[in-house]
């Protein structure tokens, strides 16, 4: 089934949480973003390539180049996590789970996955689980 969306199109909580329109909305939100990252990943690819082969002049050089790909690499490391938080949340578009926190089944709500669409716990199970990480860090 293909849903068509407006170009203006925006989920609101006064519709049925999770029809097809708003699952098709997020689902081209979290394609848009991931062809985002992948971009972005190749250009970080492409950078690193790029300086590797330059002549480095002092040590002070060759220091701050080393920290600079490390950065890249740290970066290009975040973007496969969130690639891959991306990947999973497309699969729980498929399956239906999508836009439900996996901890209680309740809604995670449109504001919460507007902001972070790979959401997968509502802002209150979230809050107990990072009250429960905190105490036992803590111990």
């Amino acid at each position: 089934m293909t849903v068509e969306l407006t170009a203006d199109y925006r989920p609101s909580p006064d519709e049925e949480y999770m029809n097809p329109m708003q699952l098709e909305y997020f689902r081209r939100k979290l394609l848009a973003w991931r062809e985002e990252l992948m971009r972005e990943s190749q250009e970080t690819l492409d950078n690193l390539r790029d300086t590797s082969h330059q002549e480095v002049g002092d040590e002070a050089d060759r220091a701050n180049r080393e920290s600079e790909h490390g950065l890249e690499l740290r970066t290009r490391d975040r973007y496969r996590k969130l690639q891959r938080k991306i990947e999973q949340a497309l699969e729980r578009i498929d399956d239906g789970s999508y836009g439900y926190c996996e901890d209680t089944g309740d809604p995670i709500g449109v504001g919460r996955l507007e902001a972070r669409p790979i959401a997968t716990l509502s802002i209150d199970a979230q809050e107990r689980r990072e009250m429960k990480e905190k105490v036992l860090a803590d111990n």
